[in-house]
């Protein structure tokens, strides 16, 4: 099964341009379920070939998971590893048939998203200040985050060639490689105004680096920088709630739909496939609207 799975994650990579985090999950995702089977088949790892995998091994396998606890979104999403994974088997020839094909995920739990109120937003933006060059970093990077509603992955994959302050502009590449513009607001502009002034010059040094945001060495800043920096902020503003840099994206739209953004409009900013995904924003504004009325009606 092992070549089979490595020459499917490099079908992800090339074919799909899946992101490393990507396939880091469809391989543990896989090689969980391999080692169920093989306990379960009563043979080693190594032996067991795609055909040994049928419908009721299948079940039985998310029947373990659920039964250790496991969530059902993350249950669901296993399952959807191994089905994309078989999926490519059979288009390969490997195996004649889908066996994941028919069977359904458990439903997910629906969450609202966690976001922060327009005044908190405020307060953690502006709280770096801009008087050195990390400070004028931060500044610039929760404002653009804020500003733009773009995923972390997304922040530091940005370069310099894709940011166009004229037009309050910048170039980003999601999920699957689609390109779209996300916009900055004239407080982020004028903040990477001065972070491309003064702050990544005293970062880079004498380095040559195409990225926007640049670490204390000079080098691309990563997701996990990104979210110490946010988490160094929210501890010096005492906030309650766990903020990560997507819930930053979680208010950017929450707060645009308060504002009265079109959903349609808000997907596109979001860079959204589906409308289904940006849909759940309409609870969390709903929900927002309860809250309203339960404090300011006298009879509620």
């Amino acid at each position: 099964m092992y070549p089979y799975i490595d020459a499917f994650l490099h079908y992800l990579a090339v074919e799909k341009n899946a992101s490393a985090h990507t396939l880091s999950g469809y391989q543990q995702d896989l090689f969980q379920g391999l080692d169920f089977f093989a306990r379960r088949l009563e043979k080693p790892d190594y032996r067991v070939v795609p055909a040994d995998v049928d419908r009721s091994l299948l079940r039985a396998f998310l029947a373990e998971l659920q039964s250790r606890g496991f969530s059902r979104a993350t249950v669901a999403r296993k399952l959807a590893a191994w089905r994309s994974f078989l999926r490519y088997l059979a288009r390969e020839g490997v195996l004649e048939a889908n066996p994941a094909g028919l069977l359904s995920a458990p439903r997910g739990e629906r969450r609202l998203p966690k976001f922060l109120y327009a005044d908190q937003c405020r307060a953690l933006v502006e709280a770096p200040v801009p008087d050195n060059p990390l400070g004028c970093r931060d500044r610039a990077l929760l404002e653009t985050l804020y500003a733009t509603g773009i995923r972390v992955g997304e922040l530091v994959a940005l370069n310099l060639g894709d940011v166009d302050l004229e037009r309050a502009a910048v170039r980003v590449y999601g999920k699957g490689a689609r390109e779209r513009v996300a916009f900055l607001g004239s407080f982020a502009v004028r903040a990477l105004k001065a972070y491309l002034a003064t702050g990544r010059p005293a970062l880079a040094g004498a380095r040559t680096n195409e990225a926007l945001f640049l670490n204390r060495r000079g080098g691309r800043l990563s997701a996990r920088g990104v979210r110490k920096v946010l988490d160094k902020y929210v501890n010096q503003l005492s906030l309650e709630l766990k903020v990560s840099p997507h819930v930053l994206r979680h208010s950017f739209a929450t707060h645009l739909l308060d504002r009265g953004a079109d959903l349609r409009a808000v997907q596109e900013l979001l860079g959204h496939a589906r409308l289904s995904t940006t849909q759940v924003y309409t609870h969390v504004t709903r929900e927002k609207l309860k809250e309203v009325y339960r404090c300011a009606h006298p009879r509620a």
